[in-house]
């Protein structure tokens, strides 16, 4: 289908790929999807160790060969050794796209003032945007879709609002959400009419 979203999802935890706990990153991320997306979408997932030659080949793997058009990775972005996720994606990336975790930590600030000790990347691969997400559940939902009131009205967009546009302008399909999860943004020459 030419308008479906592939979508990577690759967890980095030492402990959850040696099966010391069972992995929240992935089934958070597929319960937000299908809350959020209105179009036809599928994902393809990994879960890693923190190994940083194993986290730059997986991304290869998903963008190269897989198709994705959308690669998130949870976990390895904190300041202790074993977290290398944003030296990985950068070391693969074609080109970094900053604004995104600027963004994440902006809004994780919200909730923890520890969000200063994140170090999420947001790149482009080829016709593939790259981001790294946080690797609580919560954390995960309130990057993607924002800060809201007890109303569920929005008082700080979240990051997923940016990326539809964003997978248009590198080739990617045309991708809607729903609207009560997260609005994506497009300039009025780029919307599709309803």
């Amino acid at each position: 289908m030419p308008d479906e979203l592939l979508i990577g999802l690759v967890s980095i935890s030492d402990r959850a790929s040696s099966g010391v706990y069972q992995d929240q990153g992935i089934p958070a991320l597929e319960e937000w999807f299908s809350k959020a997306l209105a179009s036809p979408w599928r994902m393809e997932t990994r879960l890693i160790p923190d190994e940083r030659a194993l986290i730059e080949a997986t991304l290869i793997e998903l963008c190269d060969q897989v198709g994705c058009h959308l690669v998130l990775t949870t976990g390895g972005t904190g300041p202790s050794p074993r977290d290398v996720t944003p030296e990985a994606t950068l070391a693969v990336a074609h080109k970094p796209m900053p604004g995104f975790g600027e963004e994440m930590r902006r809004i994780s600030l919200h909730f923890v003032p520890t969000a200063i000790l994140s170090r999420q990347v947001g790149a482009i691969r080829g016709k593939a945007l790259i981001l790294n997400l946080p690797g609580q559940p919560k954390s995960i939902r309130e990057t993607l879709e924002g800060v809201k009131d007890a109303e569920g009205k929005s008082l700080v967009t979240g990051i997923f609002a940016a990326v539809p546009y964003c997978l248009d302008l590198i080739g990617g399909p045309y991708v809607e959400t729903h609207e009560a999860v997260v609005k994506a943004f497009r300039p009025k020459s780029a919307q599709r009419p309803k």
